[in-house]
């Protein structure tokens, strides 16, 4: 029960409603894959991202173009983690707004066992960024490696979204 009540708190507290976030959830490893299991009755898509990175932030107005078109969609969530470093979090938060990225913004601190944890989400991920999953019924249905255009994100997300 007392398991239930923190991981409620944690996500009422790290849950975005269709705002631009003030702060950002810092989780570790295994809170992202509790967040996933979350929303197994949902189409999920996760986008693995960093402010420092080119192709990340070429492709985020994509993605929020898309996630506001979906966004009203019940069996529709998707969730930006970001792989700044904690210090960051500041450039983090004012990127956020910047940018004005509506979709829920986690941000993992967990860089030291990235060779843990990647393996686990995607066995064919070399841990370079952009890296987009999606989740279907808890499970993961599709992995893209790399920059994804708006066309193959939506087009992805129409295939599965029923």
């Amino acid at each position: 029960m007392k398991n239930l009540i923190i991981i409620l708190t944690a996500f009422m507290f790290c849950t975005v409603f269709k705002a631009q976030q003030t702060d950002v959830c810092v989780v570790k490893y295994e809170d992202l894959e509790k967040r996933i299991q979350q929303e197994k009755d949902k189409l999920l898509v996760v986008n693995f991202w960093s402010t420092t990175c080119a192709p990340c932030v070429k492709e985020l107005p994509h993605f929020m173009e898309v996630n506001a078109k979906y966004s009203d969609h019940q069996k529709y969530k998707m969730i930006l983690v970001s792989l700044d470093r904690l210090a960051d979090k500041e450039r983090v938060l004012k990127f956020i707004k910047n940018k004005n990225l509506t979709a829920e913004v986690l941000l993992l601190d967990d860089i030291k066992r990235m060779n843990t944890w990647i393996p686990r989400l995607e066995k064919e991920w070399d841990g370079n960024i952009p890296v987009t999953l999606f989740y279907k019924n808890g499970v993961k249905i599709h992995f893209n490696d790399g920059e994804m255009s708006k066309e193959d994100l939506e087009k992805t997300i129409k295939e599965n979204l029923q």
